[in-house]
């Protein structure tokens, strides 16, 4: 990939590193690359491997409920029922939100869908997830830096700097914004080009809102404690880090995303994180662990719409995960891991309504390796039409650079508004 060119502002690349400024405890990185013009994309990634049978439970399916047994979500209308997309599918009933989205035309739901990835280890399911290749090495970048490099030059929202910034808001840097588009350090003292005026306004957006502040450490500082959390008696990390403040702590993240993107000259990308999604034990059904994290995701999606604001009508959020869970409940009452799964593209620039699944079935014979829903979707179709019709990036680098080694999987067509 050549090089960008050399920058003449400073304000095309930061990093946050720890001490940059007051509100480090709450941003350990928070990366900027340069992008153009004037859509937004929120990419959401959920670390541990979402049931997507739970989220997405296709109650339709004759052989739904005898695999997932106490883990099934009832169909719509029953207590505790699904919230009803079509025949077939509804949607997990702490997902009200998403409901609402779907129903004025505002949520995509993707089943039986998967990246090229077909092994079942967490780390190099996500290494596939973000690096939009078939195989989990190969490459050091990320596919959504690949596209900054792509992406239109120009434009911007009007009033603002340009709109010309991507974030991450992680722990670390994600390995989907790695990557020669933009400038990384992990530290104050490594980044003499910072941005004065932006640490400026940054550090001014935290101190008027103690609550924000808080509450993001607080998240932040939760995810680390789920993240090294050691299992205990067969439960998993997901069981280690749940609690009843989590859809708050989730919130406060996507909050502040939207804050960001909000601020004069504030970025168009962003990329944010929730782990906690590995649930071998205990997973419950429509109450329980997954439930509550299922409801936290939807109240920090919640959440980031009503702080876009006037952006949401541009904006398209893509929520995936490294791979599904097996069809049929474990001993000890949780999912293993599994290869297809569910995702979602919600926006006010989504041209929602829609149910995309090629459906394979739950019968046994159906299943992969006997044992997992069998993907018939490519996750690297959706994201190329993401960036084909929202982010407008060219098709010849989304498939000769983006997603090198991806000419099977044809993009999707219609999931933007004109």
């Amino acid at each position: 990939m050549p090089r960008p060119s050399p920058m003449n502002s400073s304000r095309r690349r930061f990093l946050i590193g720890a001490g940059a400024l007051a509100a480090s405890a709450t941003i350990p990185n928070a990366l900027f690359a340069y992008t153009g013009g004037s859509s937004r994309l929120v990419v959401v990634i959920l670390r541990g491997a979402l049931d997507g049978l739970a989220a997405v439970p296709p109650y339709g399916d004759p052989d739904y409920a005898g695999l997932h047994r106490e883990l099934a979500i009832a169909a719509p209308g029953a207590p505790d029922g699904a919230l009803a997309l079509n025949n077939t599918f509804g949607l997990h009933p702490s997902l009200s939100f998403l409901h609402e989205r779907f129903s004025a035309g505002e949520l995509v739901v993707f089943d039986a869908v998967a990246s090229p990835y077909r092994d079942r280890s967490h780390f190099d399911g996500q290494n596939v997830l973000e690096n939009g290749l078939a195989k989990p090495i190969g490459t050091a970048d990320g596919w959504l830096n690949r596209a900054l490099a792509a992406l239109p030059r120009g434009g911007g929202p009007a009033g603002g700097r340009g709109g010309d910034r991507a974030v991450a808001i992680s722990q670390n840097v994600p390995l989907i914004l790695r990557g020669e588009a933009a400038v990384i350090s992990k530290s104050p003292q490594a980044t003499p080009d910072v941005d004065e005026d932006l640490l400026a306004r940054l550090a001014d957006l935290y101190s008027k809102d103690d609550w924000f502040s808080a509450r993001l450490s607080d998240a932040v500082q939760t995810e680390k404690m789920a993240d090294g959390a050691a299992d205990v008696s067969g439960m998993s990390k997901q069981t280690a880090g749940a609690g009843a403040g989590y859809p708050n702590r989730v919130a406060a993240v996507a909050r502040m995303a939207s804050e960001l993107m909000r601020s004069d000259g504030g970025p168009e990308i962003a990329v944010i994180e929730a782990s906690g999604w590995d649930t071998h034990a205990n997973q419950g059904g429509a109450k329980g662990i997954l439930a509550t994290r299922l409801a936290g995701l939807d109240q920090g999606l919640k959440s980031l719409a009503d702080g876009l604001g006037p952006l949401w009508p541009k904006t398209a959020v893509l929520v995936v995960t490294e791979f599904g869970r097996t069809a049929a409940v474990n001993g000890t009452r949780g999912t293993d891991h599994g290869t297809g799964g569910c995702a979602f593209l919600v926006g006010g620039a989504v041209r929602g309504g829609q149910v995309i699944a090629d459906w394979p079935s739950l019968r046994r014979t159906a299943l992969l390796d006997n044992r997992d829903l069998r993907p018939t979707l490519d996750l690297r179709s959706v994201f190329k039409a993401v960036l084909d019709e929202h982010m407008h990036v060219a098709a010849k680098p989304i498939a000769n650079r983006v997603f090198p080694d991806s000419s099977g999987a044809r993009p999707l067509q219609g999931l933007i508004r004109a």
